[in-house]
């Protein structure tokens, strides 16, 4: 299993998102603006955004569910 968001020694998450386009600018919006209740939002930073051809995941569990399909 692959986990999609990690935490850095600096404090910071990375991670990917893959998805319809739509879905993926509803992501980063609630990144940006919303985050999980224990965060500290202080900027977002997206990078190497491309289309890609097939997705490696098909869907996505929250890691409080413990499992993730990746």
């Amino acid at each position: 299993h692959e986990r999609l968001g990690e935490e850095t020694r600096q404090g910071t998450v990375v991670g990917q998102i893959q998805g319809p386009e739509d879905q993926v600018k509803e992501m980063k919006f609630w990144l940006k603006n919303v985050g999980s209740p224990s965060s500290r939002i202080d900027r977002a930073v997206f990078s190497n955004e491309r289309d890609i051809p097939k997705w490696s995941c098909k869907a996505f569990v929250p890691a409080t569910e413990h499992a993730n399909p990746c």
